[in-house]
Parts: C-alpha cells; structure tokens; sequence
C-alpha cells in the first residue's frame, strides 16, 4: 500500500558539497525507482542542540514522497551505511498534511530566558528574590 512520508536527514557538514551531494543524489533515486518524489528541499546548515560524532553543525536536507514498505527499508538501510549521514529520520504523514517548513535557526524567545508559563499561554517575568 502506497503511503506518504517525509524524510529529515542530517549530513555532516564537513563533508565535501561534492560527498552530501552524491548522498541526496543517492537518496532521490532510490525514492524515485520506487516510489513517488514530491518534494526535496535544502535546509542549510545549521547549529545541531547537541554534538553528533563531534560535530556542532549539520547539513539539513528534507524529502516528501510516497512509497511502500521495500523502499523504506531500502532507505533505512542505506543512509545508516553511508559515510556522511549523521542522522536520518522517516515520518509517515496524512496525505492532506502541508508540507514541513523548515525550523528557524534562532532559539525561540523562552530557552535560556527568565521567561516562564502560567498555564495562560502568555508567560510572566520571575521577579528575583535578594537574599
């Protein structure tokens, strides 16, 4: 049964252009032999929240397509052996869903602030307390 997804990959961004290239290269094939591309889409290289085999910093790259079972596991199976991948994800999706936009590469307002939440969505200043 032919269903849709997305797939979120995360390339090393010391990697070659020509190494993440040949891998989305690769990627599209693949989705293409055995199913459906609908979109793919270049997220740029942007600060991971945590290290990934040292690195601080990935090349994001985004696909929507629809396939079935053989094409994920053919998928699945070669980006976790390719040199280059540091991580990969694949979603199933509702066909009706809008395509993901990519995330902002800035921090939401709320990490790392004295902002907090009061339950009411609109979020408070702590006042500090001298000791």
């Amino acid at each position: 049964m032919t269903r849709n997804y997305e797939l979120v990959l995360m390339l090393d961004a010391e990697a070659t252009d020509e190494a993440r290239e040949a891998i989305v290269g690769d990627v599209k094939t693949r989705i293409e032999g055995g199913g459906d591309l609908d979109l793919a889409d270049n997220w740029g290289i942007r600060k991971m929240a945590y290290e990934i085999d040292q690195r601080n910093e990935a090349d994001y790259r985004y696909f929507r397509f629809k396939g079935e079972n053989p094409l994920l596991e053919d998928l699945n199976h070669n980006l976790k052996i390719s040199e280059g991948v540091l991580r990969h994800r694949i979603f199933k999706v509702d066909p009706e869903s809008p395509t993901t936009a990519p995330p902002t590469s800035d921090r939401p307002h709320s990490v790392g602030s004295e902002r907090s939440d009061d339950g009411d969505g609109r979020g408070f200043e702590r006042s500090r307390r001298d000791d």
